[in-house]
């Protein structure tokens, strides 16, 4: 019959056909609470977290049944040499420990808690914040450091502080060797608001820099940060390229460069002394900025510095982000190589 309702067929059915379609209303996400961001101590503590489960772990297994006696302390010092704190330096610092302990029981917090003071003795005379002086203007940061060692991001992650302290910056890149080295820094500076100066690669690294002091102290910028190259495998070019950027600096501000910052990678252990002690006798390193703590058991490669140069440790560096370069204190980070709490 023309009025009765038609049931559909096999097909019908199958692909839902004559069903009255019923709408779906989808779910509504979920919010996901950003995660809480972390204290500067616990991305430090974090940061050197393989350095201090090295020491900590050494400390545990000495310590945890014997007493204080010369085997122990030959071990705990063979521990803070494998961290590389140094032979000079890990002999004092046992030597410290063991003076008023010998041949008694101690626990392994105990232990911990002298060796960090022992570190913190160590380092604080370095613990030097980076002073710029507003009667220079600008003030001449020379950045240095070999390839590699995270000197251009540092470079950007400075700047950034800079700028939160409302400081005017300007970002020459004097690393005119590598492309990359050009692009990342300008990357940078649009980043954080700095005025950026470069020239095509290949470019004469002491012309750019003269160029831009000169156009710096024209605009009143506040600091200017000035990139270089660190082939180190070419020592003898490196120190005449150097030693040609400050002397043409000079010619427009006879102070200049008013600091001179080395940065290091901490994962290279040792190797972070002649580094120093190249780039002291090319450029005359000022200060030192260590990164990439995060990357390697060996952080102990700070304090070993600290004996050897006496030269001021400005920064410290446990990750890749911009909060992640942080002022060097010293009993925060002797504690935390040492595996304590903040205290």
């Amino acid at each position: 019959m023309s009025g009765e309702k038609k049931e559909p067929g096999f097909l019908g059915r199958l692909f839902g056909r004559g069903k009255e379609t019923v709408p779906v209303t989808p779910e509504a996400p979920v919010p996901v609470a950003p995660a809480p961001k972390l204290s500067w101590w616990k991305r430090l503590s974090l940061g050197l977290g393989r350095t201090a489960a090295g020491i900590g772990g050494g400390i545990s297994a000495i310590f945890t049944t014997r007493k204080l006696n010369a085997d122990t302390l030959q071990d705990l010092e063979d521990v803070l040499i494998q961290a590389d704190l140094g032979v000079e330096v890990s002999a004092r610092i046992v030597a410290a420990i063991g003076k008023d302990r010998f041949d008694k029981s101690v626990s392994p917090e105990e232990i911990k808690a002298a060796l960090a003071g022992e570190v913190e003795k160590a380092l604080a005379p370095v613990a030097l914040p980076l002073v710029i002086d507003e009667a220079k203007k600008p003030f001449v940061l020379l950045m240095v450091g070999v390839n590699g060692s995270g000197k251009t991001t540092t470079i950007g992650k400075l700047a950034a502080k800079f700028r939160d302290e409302g400081k005017s910056v300007m970002l020459a890149a004097g690393d005119t060797f590598r492309a990359a080295a050009i692009e990342q820094l300008k990357i940078w500076s649009e980043r954080t608001g700095a005025t950026f100066v470069a020239r095509a690669q290949g470019a004469d690294a002491a012309g750019l820099a003269f160029d831009a002091l000169t156009e710096a102290r024209a605009k009143g910028v506040d600091i200017l940060m000035i990139d270089t190259a660190g082939r180190l495998q070419n020592k003898q070019g490196l120190m005449e390229e150097l030693a040609k950027i400050v002397r043409v600096i000079r010619k427009v501000d006879e102070s200049a460069p008013h600091a001179c910052l080395l940065v290091l990678d901490a994962t290279v252990g040792q190797n972070a002394l002649s580094q120093v002690e190249v780039f002291r006798q090319i450029a005359g390193v000022t200060g030192l900025v260590m990164t990439k703590l995060d990357g390697t058991a060996r952080g102990g490669i700070l304090v070993s510095l600290a004996n050897r140069f006496s030269l001021p440790v400005h920064f410290i560096g446990v990750g890749e982000g911009i909060e992640d370069l942080e002022p060097f204190a010293a009993r925060d980070f002797a504690r935390a190589i040492a595996g304590l709490d903040e205290g």
